[in-house]
């Protein structure tokens, strides 16, 4: 297993980090378990969640997976796990996290009562990496970086970093920590992959030049580049067959983001080229989004134990000249298919 260094922090993690978010809703605690020892087993020592997972976000479950891991890690030597988790976005972002009574802000209050709560239902007494689930568009950013570097100097976080966020905003979080001495964001965890290809646009230049590291989450898309969607006959149990019948209208929307008619295209020729390249989708999809120097481990994710192997081959495959040329000819061709 490969191992890299998060920004300019010490951690240094697997290539591969195991992403949660299913545990405690589509993933049972046993089915979890036998997840994250079979991950731990193959080397991975990078294990991300958050505080408002499961999803889909609904606070009939909200901080179930902590709980879930937090068991687990009992399980194992603490200091040989670098794990991270997630403090729940503002309610005046893209929609109202059913945590703490819909009135997330990104102040600190909420931060103060997020860590509590992500420490006692993860059962331990720190946290390696500590992330904003999305940025505030409202609270001042001192704020914000202020109650950040108060968990660090309590020792209750190692490091920090930011998610779902923007050029601007990593960059003017970072420039308020330098300027007032305080702990910086090491990281951003954002959607990157074959069919999302965004972050070239902007934070490439911005993690590059400052040394911040991409934490790329659905590499395969939500399972959209395994193939399963362009089967004539998809699973009913498949995410985004569960997501298009929800209730809830912005978790139909999410689905159609990724399972439309230009995703399914791209995807249909990304089979062939995989099958090519005899490379089995997933790990081909997996390996594209390690293969950047500005990222430090991708995020990957199982809803059952025989999704996993897949995934896992990836931290061993280093994909070639031509194949990386075929998959940016690909995204010449159906730009944006995400929008």
């Amino acid at each position: 297993m490969e191992f890299r260094y998060i920004g300019r922090s010490g951690l240094r993690v697997s290539v591969i980090c195991l992403g949660t978010m299913t545990f405690g809703s589509t993933t049972s605690k046993e089915e979890a378990f036998k997840i994250l020892d079979k991950a731990y087993d193959a080397g991975i020592n990078f294990i991300d969640t958050a505080e408002l997972y499961p999803v889909p976000p609904d606070s009939k479950w909200a901080g179930e997976t902590e709980k879930i891991v937090g068991e687990w890690l009992k399980t194992k030597p603490r200091d040989s796990i670098v794990l991270a988790t997630k403090v729940a976005g503002a309610a005046s972002g893209w929609f109202v996290p059913p945590i703490r009574h819909g009135l997330t802000a990104m102040d600190r209050f909420h931060i103060k009562r997020a860590i509590e709560g992500s420490l006692k239902r993860l059962q331990t007494d720190y946290i390696d990496l500590y992330q904003q689930h999305w940025p505030d568009t409202v609270v001042p950013k001192e704020e914000t970086m202020r109650a950040f570097d108060e968990l660090v100097k309590e020792g209750k976080v190692r490091y920090i970093g930011t998610s779902n966020d923007t050029a601007y905003s990593l960059t003017k979080s970072n420039m308020v920590a330098k300027y007032e001495g305080l702990s910086r964001f090491e990281s951003i965890q954002n959607n990157f992959s074959l069919l999302n290809p965004r972050f070239f646009d902007e934070l490439e230049a911005v993690c590059r030049g400052e040394q911040v590291s991409l934490l790329p989450y659905s590499p395969i898309a939500g399972g959209i580049l395994s193939g399963k969607y362009n089967q004539k006959f998809v699973p009913e149990d498949a995410r985004f067959s569960i997501y298009l019948k929800h209730p809830v209208k912005r978790v139909r929307e999410h689905a159609r983001r990724f399972y439309n008619e230009k995703t399914l295209a791209m995807t249909a020729e990304f089979l062939e080229l995989a099958k090519e390249a005899g490379i089995h989708p997933v790990t081909l999809a997996v390996a594209y989004s390690k293969h950047f120097d500005f990222v430090a481990s991708t995020i990957i994710g199982a809803r059952k134990l025989e999704q996993l192997d897949a995934s896992l081959a990836a931290a061993e495959v280093k994909l070639d000249r031509d194949t990386l040329k075929r998959i940016t000819k690909l995204q010449q061709k159906y730009c944006y298919p995400m929008g």
